[in-house]
């Protein structure tokens, strides 16, 4: 994760940043040889004229002050000198052994098509996993998409015999530390492992300790056999059974007690490799849970102090998906052989299944490769970018798994709830072994059909049924509350099956008041939202209809992160949330003063750790338009918002929105997953105004099924969490505390009320009422409704009205209301937090939910005498004390009558977000045109702050004579910035950082000019800015899909990462630049056309006029010599767009 540490002995000093670049470090140097270093510039203030060096440490690097020797050491001396100190070089070309060099002593089992059958439903395959997980893995290698997000049961309180992994959720990072873009950034990810006899890491180097390097965590059945039958090197592989005797009752604890006590012994008789096998299965002998044996296995190795002596190999029939492996890995495997699924992929192939055009090992390639993406994904979620730094890190919590089973196989893993032992494992486990090896032999048809990603007759339980969507549907368009009546008995009352925590829930301390002393329909109406739904993930009719009925109602909808039409400001169809995400798409000053709410999305219920997902057909011209992207490109937001890598940076994007719009509440939303309270009280100490906690089971119009199914938790966790943790610390009374996930009665918003909320959103449950039939086929842009698609001729077929859509939320509203009256509340506000109303029910008698303990959940803390349970206080966002308020006294006339003014100001690093105030007041007059360039004129001298010129629009120019931090310019949308060095500072301008990480981070238009180098992720996600700069730092230019940059000095390491629109020119006379380029989605070209050569030289032109730049001056004094040494970098897709427009202004002439 983020990391910028400093260090000393008293004889040196120094400090390391992270290998991603997370951390901003600073430094600079005196005359007098003063050392200052921090995380912004400006932190203690020299005359410019007695500093010689100014820099920033660099991702990876290693920075020293020798004090005994007076003398600044490089991280390059650095680390040669440790590099060079012991034979490394030669110690690990005599060590390390790939594995695919071993030599294969005996050939792999042979597939047995007779058996495929058995064994697959042996263990728990069913249609849907080789339909919807594996054909897309071995197809096209890439992990299965899906939609619509996840209302099947939880495991424990599944009907079914599901796979142990399913219980455990991934956990991920947000805002304490970022989660890493396993896309534009897998550079910094490996998936690379080692198997060996680990050693003591403070001893020297032992000349005799070989290790196997693994390239993938994936082993085919080859690779396996090779581990298997070594015997050199020191190494020796031992395979152990993990069966247990499905004749003996209880013979499942007793094998795994065996099998841990056989893999110490192995691990002491001097076995390197222990690998735990599920081959021997047959009617008498189950195996035992892959993961329960895994983890098993590697917590008694840890508790015996020997398990870096031995590498850990599991072979399962039970591994197929990507969470199975991640949850393998994460528990302590080094490696995975999921011999079944191979062998399901082949007979697959051989039965026209998948690509007949694919070998067998083609498929098995590719198969292997999508559960390497998916890992990668799974790890960036929690910022980790090493399978080593994963392995055993049991990175998950459980829902349903008892104390006593955690404490002794998955030591440290948390479990709420408490649930299942292991008695019941083992029961759950012949249940499914007895699906391959019946009772009685009968005759059977295939494999089951599933039903844990889409509804199935006779399959997994769903919320949504075709039954209750009919009900629905009927009761909204008809006004007929008493049809709503019966939808709500089929999701609260289901027979004989439970499907969420809060249906194990029921109210007690009844003392029924007259319903006519309840609150209002109408005031309980405002408190609801729509979900963040964006326009490209569903139709403009669709989009359109939710913000008219919540308006209509005085509630509020939500834009999503796909921006908004600005047509629609000002008018019923206005959204009055604005959804701020990490890829900002149409966040300008416009459209943020536009809103009522700002929503920072961190994380979404459906894939949290992962950005939004736009495939590509559902980007026409009009959504590319709006979102300032190329069209038919397919969009993958980045995970982390990369000017948020900690809490002290959301403090800062929500005074940045706060400043964008001091009329908007600002709102964060999260998502439910251990620790989800400590980190809402972090976001109400940095002055959210509202707290979104979503539940894993939202809605989606696109995710890998593995986020949708198993990342995150239910809202009922998180909830109860938050709002237990804000009321401990005092802080409940700051904040709105929304929730949303999968609500869709009246009782679920009293349970939710009572839990904490006093706010609710829908989503998916509001599109059903607009005519969703739940079809799944959101990302294909084939709804056969007209809702999640973008397809004209099917947008045709949309029926939904705005009445639909309130007559819902009035049922919804009605139906809380009677639930208050019984319970006796007057008002949500005293409802709120009022857990003492809830009880577990009584009489649970499934198998598997009767063993959970719900008491965590209900826990009431009491309110402190200064506090509320509910929102009673506003939050003081230091709006007061803020510059632009100077500013605009200053410029009052220019806003108001639009004469041009150039005043001068002092600026100094406290300073945050100067500039965006002042924009906003004037785009509410002026709207997105603003005014014409540079009638504000703003020089400013010194070290400017975090977000300087954040969001600024046309008309405003700021020039700074000094250097800047971090998120200068982001968001910058029609404005002019100007960054040069003190006049009379003495250090090279060339070499000097001049302005800090993440600089244009979603810039949209505007130019600026920059003398100096700039930090890591220069113009990430920028989409319409023009920029001139001397230089950049790593990342530069990552996700761009607009606009213009010209560097003329260095770049950094993967350079145009993910960079799909707009053009760089790099100047690089040495021809060195073109290896730190990443060739994935983009051209490197030369300037040959006259449009392209006036383009940059004009550019340079205004940088020299700007800032003075001697070398860009020498650059245009011989412009045909030196034209020729730049770089055009250019979007392969967006030349496609281009050569597809002019074909078609030529077919129109």
């Amino acid at each position: 994760g983020p990391a910028s540490v400093a260090f000393t002995d008293g004889k040196i000093i120094g400090a390391t940043l992270d290998r991603n670049g997370l951390r901003p470090s600073r430094y600079m140097v005196t005359d007098e040889d003063i050392l200052v270093m921090a995380s912004e510039q400006g932190a203690l203030i020299y005359p410019s004229d007695t500093i010689v060096l100014k820099g920033r440490l660099q991702p990876g690097k290693m920075f020293v002050a020798d004090l005994e020797k007076g003398r600044l050491i490089s991280d390059e001396e650095i680390k040669k000198e440790i590099a060079t100190s012991y034979p490394y070089q030669e110690w690990i070309a005599k060590q390390k052994i790939n594995l695919d060099d071993l030599p294969l002593n005996r050939e792999p089992k042979q597939p047995n098509s007779e058996t495929v059958l058995q064994r697959q439903k042996c263990f728990g395959y069913t249609i849907e996993d080789l339909k919807t997980i594996l054909t897309p893995m071995a197809n096209e290698a890439y992990e299965a998409t899906g939609s619509m997000g996840n209302d099947a049961s939880l495991a424990v309180l599944s009907n079914k015999s599901v796979n142990l992994a399913n219980y455990f959720h991934q956990l991920f990072a947000q805002v304490t530390n970022p989660p890493i873009d396993p896309i534009r950034e897998e550079s910094v990810m490996s998936l690379t492992s080692y198997i060996g006899s680990q050693g003591n890491l403070f001893q020297q180097v032992d000349e005799e300790r070989n290790f196997i390097k693994l390239s993938s965590p994936v082993l085919t059945n080859v690779q396996l056999e090779k581990l298997r039958g070594v015997n050199k090197f020191n190494f020796r592989a031992k395979t152990l059974e993990i069966l247990f005797d499905t004749t003996t009752q209880g013979d499942m604890e007793t094998s795994l007690q065996r099998v841990m006590q056989e893999a110490s012994e192995a691990v002491r008789a001097g076995y390197q490799v222990i690998i735990l096998s599920t081959r021997g299965v047959s009617r008498t002998r189950a195996a035992i849970p892959s993961l329960l044996a895994t983890s098993a296995v590697h917590h008694h190795l840890v508790r015996e102090g020997i398990r870096t002596a031995c590498g850990l190999v599991v072979e399962t029939g039970e591994a197929r998906e990507v969470h199975h492996f991640a949850t393998l890995v994460g528990y302590g495997a080094n490696a995975v052989n999921p011999y079944l699924a191979f062998e399901t992929i082949e007979d697959m192939r051989q039965r026209s299944l998948i690509r007949e055009d694919l070998t067998e090992e083609q498929a098995v390639a590719n198969y292997i490769k999508a559960i390497g993406k998916g890992i990668f994904k799974i790890m960036s979620k929690m910022g980790i970018s090493t399978i080593r730094s994963y392995t055993g890190a049991q990175i998950f919590e459980a829902v349903g798994l008892g104390e006593e089973l955690v404490d002794t196989y998955f030591t440290g893993t948390p479990s709420r709830l408490g649930g299942v032992d292991l008695a019941t494992l083992e029961q759950e486990s012949l249940l499914c072994h007895l699906v391959g090896f019946p009772e009685q032999i009968i005759e059977s048809n295939g494999l089951r059909p599933g039903g844990a990603y889409a509804y199935r007759q006779r399959g997994e339980a769903h919320l949504v049924t075709p039954e209750n969507i009919f009900l629905l549907q009927q009761a909204t368009r008809h006004d007929d509350y008493a049809i709503f009546k019966q939808y709500s008995q089929t999701i609260d009352n289901p027979e004989g099956s439970y499907r969420t925590l809060r249906g194990l829930l029921a109210f007690r301390n009844q003392h029924p008041i007259p319903l006519e002393e309840v609150e209002p329909i109408e005031t309980i109406m405002t408190r609801f939202a729509t979900g963040a739904m964006s326009y490209g993930s569903i139709s403009q009719e669709a989009h359109e209809t939710l913000a008219i009925a919540m308006n209509r109602i005085g509630a509020k909808s939500n834009t999503g992160e796909g921006g908004e039409d600005a047509k629609r400001f000002g008018t019923e169809r206005n959204s009055k949330i604005k959804q701020v995400a990490s890829g900002r798409f149409g966040v300008t000053a416009n459209y943020l003063v536009n809103a009522e709410e700002l929503q920072i999305k961190l994380a979404q219920g459906a894939k949290p750790g992962e950005g939004g997902q736009l495939p590509g057909h559902k980007v026409d011209a009009i959504i590319g338009a709006t979102r300032h992207s190329t069209p038919g490109v397919g969009l993958i937001s980045p995970p982390p918002h990369h000017d948020i890598y900690s809490i002290e940076d959301l403090k800062q994007l929500i005074h940045d929105l706060k400043n964008a719009n001091v009329h908007a509440r600002i709102n964060t939303k999260l998502v439910s997953e251990v620790g989800v309270g400590t980190i809402a009280a972090g976001v109400a100490k940095a002055h959210s105004d509202v707290i979104l906690i979503s539940g894993y089971d939202g809605g989606t119009g696109a995710s890998p099924q593995t986020s949708i199914k198993h990342a995150g938790l239910p809202w009922e966790l998180g909830l109860s969490e938050t709002h237990q943790t804000l009321v401990k610390n005092g802080l409940r009374g700051r904040v709105v505390v929304q929730t949303d996930g999968q609500l869709r009665t009246g009782r679920d918003l009293a349970i939710a009320t009572l839990l904490g909320a006093e706010e609710w959103g829908i989503a998916t449950s509001a599109l059903i009422v607009e005519g969703c039939l739940m079809m799944r086929k959101c990302h294909l842009n084939t709804c056969p409704v007209g809702i999640a698609t973008q397809d004209k001729s099917l947008r045709k077929k949309y029926t939904g009205k705005p009445e639909h859509v309130i007559n819902f939320v009035k049922f919804l509203a009605m139906e809380l209301r009677e639930i208050m009256a019984e319970l006796g509340f007057r008002t949500v506000d005293e409802m709120v937090g009022r857990v003492d109303k809830l009880k577990a029910q009584e009489g649970v008698e499934h198998w598997k939910a009767k063993h959970l303990d719900l008491n965590r959940l209900l826990h009431r803390m009491h309110v402190c005498e200064h506090d509320t349970a509910y929102k009673s206080m506003e939050q003081d966002h230091g709006i007061d004390g803020a510059l632009d308020n100077q500013l605009i006294a200053q410029m009052q006339e220019t806003i108001e009558r639009g004469i041009p003014k150039r005043i001068e100001i002092g600026v100094r690093n406290v300073n945050r977000t100067v500039g965006t105030m002042l924009s906003a007041e004037m785009t509410r007059k002026y709207g997105e045109a603003g005014l014409p360039n540079d009638t504000m004129q703003i020089k400013a001298t010194g070290t400017a702050g975090q977000s300087f010129a954040a969001f600024v629009n046309s008309g405003i120019t700021f020039e700074i004579e000094g250097d800047a931090n971090d998120y200068f310019g982001k968001g910058l949308c029609g404005g002019k910035l100007i960054l040069y060095p003190p006049l009379d500072a003495t250090y090279d301008a060339n070499r000097t950082t001049i302005v800090g990480n993440v600089a244009f981070y979603g810039a949209t238009s505007g130019e600026a000019y920059i003398y100096g180098m700039a930090g890591e992720r220069f113009c990430v996600r920028n989409s319409g800015a023009r920029v001139v700069v001397s230089s950049v730092g790593d990342h530069g230019c990552e996700y761009m899909t607009g606009g213009r940059v010209v560097i003329l000095g260095s770049i950094g390491k993967n350079f145009a990462a993910g960079m799909s629109g707009g053009i760089a020119y790099l100047y690089d006379p040495e021809e060195s630049l073109a290896n730190r380029i990443n060739p994935e989605m983009v051209d490197l070209d030369r300037i040959e056309s006259e449009a392209d050569s006036d383009e940059v030289r004009g550019m340079i032109e205004n940088y020299v006029k700007h800032t003075g730049s001697s070398e860009a001056h020498a650059i245009l004094e011989h412009w045909e010599a030196h034209k020729a040494h730049f770089i055009k970098v250019m979007p392969r897709d967006y030349k496609r767009v281009l050569a597809e427009q002019q074909q078609a202004e030529l077919e129109e002439v």
